[in-house]
């Protein structure tokens, strides 16, 4: 997430925040993504909060940029100015807004990989988008060796199956949706992009170890101890719900969003107090 304060990012915060999710496990940090609120960033803002966690990170971690738009000249700048910022690959979502064509997709995700001095990260997330990579697509992307990854947040679990035969083992998936993480990891799946990781990175980086190690009792056990949180975290408009849960896990964060994003409601914010409580932070 990307604190703000009175308006302004946060920076001191954000440095905070950094450090924090380190120290509980987290095995990758993704600032300017959909929960980093990028779409309220100006580009100014943009730079600053991935040059900021590149510094913050210092290493420890690798730092994959949220790079996405619906504009691919837009796109590639934005690979090459996280290139310049230190991260070390780009998330690039799927275009939305103009609807393009699987042959448009390909088209796009081709030059900005021909472009990109950073590997490449494709983010599907249909619900957001409206345009949806399909899996031969994807598996012509793949090709290019600068196309490494793929955040799959499509809500398909056979998805997962159908890109590993397309695109091969050594193609990474991680998971874009958190409450189907654990079955996403059992089908092939390496990991997750998490929203729920900002409020309880210790319980995410548990999950994921135990699938990486084959525990699956202990994955179940603590998808179950994750699940409500998982849903709450969307009770309202994302990341509200998860700002709200952060700042009472976690003192010196603020709930702050930025318009059109507003606070969770009250009902949201009750679902999330129970999820926090069923995970194991009291009241």
């Amino acid at each position: 997430m990307t604190p703000f304060r009175d308006g302004e990012v946060d920076v001191s915060a954000f440095r905070d925040f950094v450090d924090w999710q380190i120290a509980e496990g987290s095995n990758g940090l993704v600032p300017c993504g959909t929960t980093g609120e990028v779409a309220t960033l100006s580009a100014e803002e943009h730079r600053l909060v991935v040059t900021t966690c590149v510094e913050a990170a210092a290493g420890r971690v690798p730092v994959i940029a949220g790079c996405g738009g619906y504009n691919t000249a837009a796109v590639i700048a934005a690979t090459k100015m996280a290139h310049e910022a230190g991260a070390d690959a780009a998330l690039c979502v799927v275009p939305y807004y103009n609807k393009p064509s699987q042959a448009g997709l390909i088209a796009h995700f081709e030059a900005v990989a021909d472009a990109s001095p950073l590997p490449v990260v494709v983010y599907n997330v249909p619900s957001r988008t409206v345009a949806d990579i399909s899996v031969d697509s994807l598996a012509e992307v793949a090709r290019h060796d600068k196309v490494v990854a793929i955040k799959d947040a499509s809500g398909n679990l056979a998805r997962v199956t159908a890109q590993r035969l397309a695109c091969g083992e050594d193609f990474c998936q991680l998971s874009g949706n958190d409450d189907m993480a654990l079955g996403f990891n059992a089908m092939g799946g390496v990991g997750c992009i998490s929203v729920t990781a900002n409020v309880a990175p210790r319980l995410c980086a548990d999950f994921q170890a135990a699938t990486r190690e084959g525990r699956w009792d202990d994955a179940l056990k603590l998808q179950d101890r994750l699940y409500p949180l998982h849903d709450a975290m969307f009770a309202d408009a994302s990341p509200g719900p998860a700002k709200y849960a952060l700042a009472k896990v976690r003192g010196g964060m603020s709930e702050e969003v930025r318009l059109p994003l507003t606070p969770p409601s009250d009902a949201a914010r009750r679902a999330i107090d129970d999820a926090l409580r069923h995970a194991g932070f009291g009241g």
